[in-house]
């Protein structure tokens, strides 16, 4: 175990802005894979039936962002949604996501979820949960936003959101983890200028954290992952705990997916595919 705790830095005790806002990135792919020359009829469908779905998300009130993003070099779509708040992520639930789920789950199946938000309440895990989608829900507990909370620019910014979880039967680690991915935060604000947006969530139930992460481009991922805080504190955090998924969103180059698989992160990448954005943009991906 660490010595001792260290007091959060000021930037990283700052009070989140996120309000009641949740968002949702998730995986899902299709239940027959695609062959060597042509998309199988399950991936196609379920394309079809996203591309469906972010049409009615655009249209719901409620959702302030909605992304369906075809992944890079595997079958599969990552998805990301930003809700106002709880009684919108569960009107959705309940109506847009209610319609689409019988057909989607026919062609393909949903792997993890990541939810984040200040404080998830119990009717938002319970909409969720109620769709048999594989979850973890991360309540904020530290982090900064660079530039007052400003929406980078999408045509080069890069989203990264992970799952840590402490290794079996090391329940005392979570404190660990933390400690060690505040050291992260701490020096990455001054050492990575292109890191503008850094949070952590502590997911409800396990011994695990959320890690959500913005580089203004690829150049600036690339410094966080080979000269940066990833490169400095990587070995410490593999000593207690190990990354479940790794969501890459934005342009990434070949060279960030080169760099993440040695270093043996289990990521999923995807080029920038159907968006919306409501006009003023949300706290959870930066105001326009």
């Amino acid at each position: 175990m660490i010595a001792q705790k260290e007091a959060l830095p000021p930037f990283l005790a700052e009070p989140t802005k996120l309000g009641q806002e949740i968002s949702i990135t998730g995986k899902w792919v299709p239940l027959k894979k695609s062959g060597l020359f042509r998309k199988s009829a399950e991936s196609k469908e379920m394309l079809k039936e996203w591309e469906d779905i972010h049409l009615g998300a655009k249209n719901h009130p409620g959702v302030l962002s909605t992304e369906i993003n075809h992944a890079v070099g595997e079958d599969a779509v990552l998805i990301h949604h930003v809700f106002k708040n709880p009684d919108s992520l569960v009107d959705y639930f309940s109506s847009t996501a209610t319609k689409h789920m019988e057909a989607l789950t026919k062609v393909a199946e949903p792997q993890l979820h990541l939810v984040r938000g200040v404080n998830i309440p119990a009717q938002v895990k319970e909409v969720i949960l109620a769709k048999n989608v594989p979850v973890a829900f991360g309540n904020h507990l530290f982090g900064y936003v660079k530039e007052d909370y400003k929406r980078p620019d999408p045509s080069t910014a890069i989203q990264v959101t992970a799952k840590w979880t402490c290794n079996p039967n090391n329940s005392s680690h979570l404190e660990e983890l933390k400690y060690w991915w505040q050291r992260v935060g701490t020096d990455a604000y001054t050492m990575e200028k292109g890191l503008i947006r850094f949070e952590v969530f502590q997911v409800e139930g396990e011994n695990a954290l959320i890690i959500h992460e913005t580089f203004e481009n690829s150049n600036e991922l690339k410094f966080h992952l080979t000269k940066g805080t990833a490169d400095k504190y990587k070995k410490d955090i593999d000593k207690i705990a190990s990354p479940e998924y790794y969501f890459f969103r934005g342009p990434v180059s070949w060279t960030i997916r080169t760099y993440s698989k040695f270093m043996r992160l289990p990521a999923t990448y995807s080029s920038q595919g159907s968006h919306y954005t409501r006009q003023g943009g949300s706290m959870s991906d930066g105001r326009t």
